[in-house]
């Protein structure tokens, strides 16, 4: 997908604030049975079609507003991804504002997880 510029610098400027781990950090981490919220902030029509095993859907038009209902403790792991690692950042840079501490991008997103292999819902 071609995006536009001004959505890759505001991108690029929530990645400068954010930080990112790579989908195998993250399947050790499932395999390891380490705690942390895994959330898939794509569309609803996306994460319907498949989404990673184990991941919960908070949309990023929502989860702003619901995260504090889903992750009360602001001190809790969360892991957030999207397509491809782009809205995720924008959405993590969100929740930092918002006073989440440990929150990390998943970067290349479902498409990086599917790449490699991963399991699938």
């Amino acid at each position: 997908m071609k995006h536009n510029p001004g959505f890759l610098k505001l991108v690029d400027q929530a990645k400068q604030r954010v930080k990112e781990c790579s989908v195998a950090e993250v399947k050790t981490r499932l395999d390891r049975g380490e705690q942390f919220h895994f959330i898939d902030i794509r569309e609803d029509h996306e994460f319907a079609q498949d989404h990673a095993k184990g991941a919960r859907h908070l949309g990023k038009g929502i989860i702003e507003r619901d995260i504090e209902s889903v992750v009360p403790d602001q001190q809790d792991a969360i892991v957030l991804y999207c397509g491809g690692g782009y809205r995720s950042a924008l959405a993590a840079d969100a929740l930092q504002q918002m006073g989440y501490e440990n929150v990390l991008s998943m970067d290349g997103g479902i498409r990086a997880w599917r790449e490699a292999g991963f399991p699938l819902e």
